[in-house]
This record gives structure tokens, C-alpha cells and sequence, in this order.
């Protein structure tokens, strides 16, 4: 569908600092260990980071017309997530499109293909996430979609949902599950940052985590020390 919606329904900003609370990692435990992309996708420059609404954007392969129409309608905050049928050896986004992003105050892009001037991008400090780098230029014949559902790395993202990113990759957060899932993430927070607060002080992991008695539960047996000569490699 060619077919272009500029005005979609935003999380508040009580719920995008809630979401923005807890890494990725944890919102993808918090939710059922589900909502995490294609591990493909990760940053051009370690550290990096991004969380914002999505503004969705189906592309055609090779072609980036729909990415900078999509640009042209993101709002400050927003993150562009670009379906572009995973093709890794385009680079429909560079330098220039970076630069128009961070006029808008656009908050970052994940997409499914390459992206190229990446010594520029990544001096910049633009939060892109991408499939790797690919000099391949790309055309702009073909319209599509901004601000319709897509399937970006395995899973489908709507607009408005909440796209957060790191070192560890991006993960989808669902706009009616934000509450529930970043508290969940908070108490998961918590109760591991307890446990490392233990463990510098001294405390077993296998009695802390209650995996010696689980592991007990399983069958598992200790005897005493393997001789190194009797390991096997």
C-alpha cells in the first residue's frame, strides 16, 4: 500500500521515561522473553543507544524513497524503523539522511538492510542500528508505506510502539504493555542488583541463585576434585 500517515498515537512521556528506565535486556525478560530483533541488527558504534516511538516504514528493496519521506514526517523523540527486506548490501542511509534526522531531533533508525558513511555516522553520534555497513547506493523509484505495521527482524511493530536499543541489539515494547513490563523490569533490577551486591561480598552464586538445590532436584551429583590429568578436553 502506498500510503503515507503523519499523525499516529504516541506514548506519554511518563511512559517513555518509564520505558527508558530499564535496559532492553530486561524489557525483553520482563515480556516473556519475546519482542527482541534479529540480533543482526546492532549498533554501527559501540555504545550507542536509542528508545522512542516507532514511526514505521516499509521500503522496497534497494530503494530509500519512503525512508526520507519518513523522515520528513518523524517528530523529535521518534525512532525510524525501517522494513527493507533485509537486503544487507544496500546502503540507503548515510551522512546526509543522519544529518536531516538530527535537524529533526529524530531520536535514532533501526532498519533491516546496510547503511554506509559509517566513519561520518559514527562521528556524529547518530544512534543508527543496522544490518552492518554497505557502500551500495540505492535508488528512489518505488513508494510505500510510513506509519503502517511492519516485520523488521522477526517481529511486527506498530506504530507508536516503543523502540529501545543498545550494545546488547533493539527489542519492541508494545504501547499498551508499558507500564506492566517496565515495573516487572524494575523489580528485575532490583532484585539482581541485591544479588551483585551480595556476590561482592562474598555470597555462593549457587546458593544464592538456588541452583545447587535445583540442580540437586535434577540428579546432578558432586564428588570430589577431578584430577586435571582426568579431564578430558
Amino acid at each position: 500500500m502506498a500510503h503515507i500517515i503523519t499523525d499516529i498515537s504516541r506514548p506519554s512521556e511518563a511512559d517513555m521515561a518509564l520505558a527508558r528506565s530499564v535496559t532492553p535486556a530486561t524489557i525483553h525478560e520482563a515480556q516473556d522473553r519475546s519482542g527482541a530483533l534479529d540480533p543482526a541488527i546492532q549498533p554501527v558504534k559501540p555504545g550507542l543507544t536509542l528508545c522512542g516511538p516507532a514511526v514505521t516504514v516499509q521500503c522496497t528493496p534497494g530503494d530509500n524513497m519512503m525512508l526520507i519521506a519518513a523522515i520528513g514526517t518523524a517528530q523529535p523523540g521518534d525512532v525510524l524503523v525501517v522494513s527493507a527486506g533485509g537486503l544487507r548490501v544496500q546502503g540507503g542511509f548515510g551522512e546526509v539522511l543522519a544529518t536531516a534526522c538530527m535537524s529533526r531531533g529524530i531520536a535514532g533508525l533501526v532498519i533491516d538492510a546496510g547503511v554506509r558513511d559509517g566513519a561520518a555516522i559514527r562521528k556524529l553520534g547518530f544512534p543508527v542500528f543496522s544490518t552492518g555497513l554497505a557502500m551500495h547506493g540505492t535508488v528512489k523509484e518505488t513508494v510505500g508505506s510510513v506509519n503502517h505495521p511492519v516485520v523488521i527482524g522477526g517481529i511486527v511493530v506498530h506504530p507508536g510502539d516503543v523502540i529501545s536499543g543498545d550494545d546488547d541489539g533493539v527489542v519492541c515494547l508494545k504501547r499498551g504493555d508499558i507500564d506492566r513490563v517496565c515495573k516487572a523490569g524494575q523489580a528485575r533490577e532490583e532484585k539482581e542488583e541485591s544479588m551483585m551486591a551480595a556476590l561482592r561480598e562474598g555470597a555462593d552464586i549457587l546458593d544464592l541463585s538456588g541452583m545447587r538445590q535445583r540442580l540437586v532436584d535434577k540428579g546432578c551429583q558432586w564428588s570430589g576434585t577431578v584430577n586435571k590429568m582426568d579431564r578430558t578436553a
